[in-house]
């Protein structure tokens, strides 16, 4: 355990980054699912519309330092073109 107060107070800063990056990571990767399980069904206008959801998820992430913004960009463009591949 940390003597120095500083030292404390950063690991209780850290506690709490850790909880909201865990809880922003969680959001996206629900919203992904729901996207691969729209896929999975065939049912073109659900994937279109987790999709719309998915994307803003994954940018908020993106602007808030949870996700690079090149993996942001790399997972909604791999979405997109599976949703697109729907005939």
């Amino acid at each position: 355990m940390a003597n120095i107060k500083s030292a404390k107070k950063r690991i209780l800063v850290d506690r709490r980054n850790a909880e909201r990056n865990k809880a922003i990571k969680s959001k996206v990767k629900t919203s992904i699912k729901k996207v691969d399980a729209a896929i999975a069904a065939n049912d073109k206008a659900a994937a279109k519309t987790a999709l719309t959801a998915a994307i803003s998820e994954i940018d908020k992430a993106a602007s808030k330092g949870v996700y690079h913004k090149k993996t942001a960009s790399r997972k909604i463009s791999r979405m997109t073109l599976a949703v697109n591949k729907i005939a």
